[in-house]
């Protein structure tokens, strides 16, 4: 598949990060495009060679990424304290237990600081993974601006009341994405990062009910009976805490649009996915994007580049840490 670049103008870049500072994210204006040219410009290739590496070895890996950003920059903004490991940080919340991917970032960093010792913020580092592990799925190229400073401090207590639960009402979405400065179009959008990546069973059994002999039915009526019946065989009453399931089941290791055409067919993985095309607000929009990949894509750079200025941290709010996942001491 042809990968296609998209680069902002300058005037448009002006535009979205200005719009940015009424929002929950007053240094964004901190953030500058080829931000380590100077002072680490192999910095993005590094990243990008090490996702490109590890995701050859493992086609899970972009989704994990993409999913690790999303828990990020959600919870106390883009400054890598998801990274963070220790007693009641985030990463030990039960909403984070699954998370993956933070071994593709230790690894980046550690050539990082072989090269350009403490120059480079794991904030950054996540964000341009992120990035990176699109496009290599197939996904557009895009350009996104440097210079987050990580976090030093990790709460638990934070997660929950940050993370969009499966099972959310429309109105519960739009509430979290307003908090954040996204809007109902960066709602629609971003869930299109559902089109790669898996889940556990967990995440969609309030679908399912159990009869007195363990069997599973579909209680909600949004999703088709065939995927239903497909989903009940993969994810059988009383089955291990760690089998997943492809959020997408036509093109599973592929950043394309299906996502939003299985959403016309019925097939979203969760509620919170059945309901962008069942909800009048949002069918118009899914039923675009499920017409014309270009135009997700290019709805995707923008969307994807509010996402990671969400709460960025500036020079006196933040570190470069040495190491991801402990802060400086």
């Amino acid at each position: 598949m042809e990968t296609k670049l998209f680069v902002f103008s300058p005037k448009l870049l002006i535009l979205l990060l200005f719009s940015l500072s009424a929002f929950p994210s007053p240094s964004s204006s901190s953030l500058a495009f080829n931000f380590y040219g100077a002072s680490c410009p192999s910095a993005e290739f590094i990243v990008k060679n090490t996702v490109r590496s590890a995701s050859s070895f493992d086609p899970t890996i972009p989704g994990k990424l993409l999913r690790l950003l999303f828990h990020d920059c959600m919870v106390e903004g883009c400054d890598a304290s998801v990274l963070l490991q220790g007693n009641d940080t985030e990463r030990s919340d039960p909403a984070n237990t699954s998370l993956g991917g933070f071994s593709v970032i230790n690894a980046a960093k550690r050539v990082l600081e072989i090269f350009c010792p403490e120059t480079v913020s794991c904030a950054d580092v996540l964000a341009l993974a992120a990035r990176d592990a699109v496009e290599i799925a197939g996904g557009p190229a895009i350009q996104i601006p440097t210079g987050r400073r990580d976090g030093r401090a990790s709460m638990a207590s934070a997660v929950r009341f940050n993370i969009i639960d499966t099972s959310f009402t429309m109105d519960e979405m739009m509430k979290l994405f307003s908090s954040k400065g996204l809007s109902l179009d960066d709602l629609v959008i971003l869930s299109g990062a559902h089109t790669i990546g898996s889940s556990h069973c967990s995440a969609f059994s309030d679908r399912f009910e159990a009869d007195s002999k363990g069997k599973l039915t579909p209680i909600d009526s949004s999703i088709d009976k065939a995927y239903a019946s497909e989903l009940t065989k993969k994810c059988p009453s009383g089955v291990s805490s760690s089998v997943t399931v492809n959020n997408d089941p036509e093109t599973s290791f592929l950043f394309d649009n299906q996502y939003y055409r299985n959403l016309m067919a019925h097939k979203g993985l969760f509620q919170s996915d059945s309901i962008l095309f069942t909800d009048k607000r949002t069918k118009k929009m899914v039923e675009d994007l499920a017409n014309d990949q270009n135009l997700f894509f290019e709805r995707w750079a923008r969307s994807f580049l509010k996402l990671t200025t969400i709460g960025v941290k500036s020079d006196g709010e933040g570190e470069i840490r040495r190491s991801c996942e402990v802060a400086n001491g």
